[in-house]
């Protein structure tokens, strides 16, 4: 079954602009989230921003392995720690890099029934409510690099063809990704 929305990838502009709080939950926006859910899981992902599918709203999916779940105007509050960790992304197809972020964090926000959300993250999750709040601000995976890694990265990603005029994909699902323990935001 293909999935509702293609993933935009590195090089289209959609991915480089703040995307705009959501003023009211409607079913459009309903919609919207069901679709990012099914395509998450069609590309063997664990967490969707709207941004990904060229939706300018600050709201994301994810899901771990219990079930999917969106966050609507999601903002971190609280940050704790440091992790390493080796990060990949649907919007980089086929590539990774270890990544330092903060290793606990605490993100509040709104569900699709506008009740108030409080999630305190550790490691992993941690880490995919802080990749996909850098999609809502228009900030990709590779620009956490130090200098020398980002200039290898693109050049890698020139090499493949990623990001040189092809501005969406379909899922077609990350195969062995997932299973050497890379998790794709």
């Amino acid at each position: 079954m293909a999935a509702p929305y293609d993933i935009r990838i590195i090089g289209d502009p959609v991915l480089r602009r703040r995307a705009a709080a959501v003023a009211d939950v409607d079913a459009t926006l309903v919609r919207i989230v069901e679709g990012m859910v099914e395509t998450m899981h069609a590309a063997e992902g664990v967490g969707l921003a709207a941004p990904q599918i060229g939706v300018q709203k600050r709201l994301f999916v994810w899901d771990l392995g219990d079930g999917p779940r969106a966050i609507v105007n999601p903002q971190i509050v609280e940050s704790d720690g440091e992790w390493v960790y080796d990060e990949g992304c649907l919007s980089v197809p086929g590539l990774s890099w270890e990544i330092v972020r903060p290793k606990q964090v605490h993100v509040i926000g709104r569900d699709l029934d506008g009740n108030e959300v409080s999630v305190e993250a550790d490691e992993i999750e941690a880490r995919l409510f802080q990749h996909e709040l850098d999609h809502l601000d228009g900030t990709l995976l590779i620009e956490r690099l130090d200098e020398a890694t980002r200039k290898a990265a693109l050049r890698t990603l020139r090499e493949l063809g990623i990001g040189s005029g092809s501005t969406a994909m379909r899922p077609s699902g990350a195969g062995d990704a997932t299973s050497t323990g890379l998790r794709l935001l």
